[in-house]
């Protein structure tokens, strides 16, 4: 009887450890709210760990998505019109179709993330990162005209 405990055990503790990391925040119903919804319309994402999440469409319109980690995030489509994104890490994000119309993009890192069609009117685009990023038909450029 011992054995099959202590195996069922070590299959439940490796299990455990491969299982895939859930999106966390501190401010987690907010999180609940878009990942259920796919909308969060002025929610306070402040720090939210997105990392690796599929927020195709969702409506982020005004969130404050201030230090918020969406690191390999995809936002194909999404709507961030106004959203606060100031210091937000999108390396290797997807960020295709998607709305940034008014939004705070200071100190954005885009590292190696893929811009395409995405929308910046009236962005604040002070100090972002764009290394090796893949930027297409965006209105984002570095030294020289759009």
């Amino acid at each position: 009887m011992k054995p099959i405990f202590l195996t069922a055990a070590a299959l439940l503790t490796t299990l455990s450890f491969a299982a895939p990391i859930s999106v966390k925040a501190e401010n987690s119903a907010p999180v609940r709210r878009l990942l259920e919804t796919r909308e969060c319309f002025g929610c306070d994402l402040t720090g939210a760990n997105l990392k690796g999440a599929h927020l195709i469409g969702v409506d982020l319109r005004n969130a404050n998505l201030k230090n918020a980690n969406l690191e390999g995030a995809n936002l194909e489509g999404a709507d961030l019109t106004g959203a606060n994104l100031s210091s937000a890490n999108l390396t290797d994000a997807f960020v295709s179709g998607t709305s940034l119309n008014n939004a705070n993009l200071t100190n954005v890192d885009f590292t190696n993330a893929h811009l395409y069609n995405a929308e910046v009117d009236g962005a604040i685009l002070a100090n972002i990162d764009l290394t090796g990023a893949d930027v297409f038909n965006t209105a984002i450029s570095v030294g020289g005209e759009y």
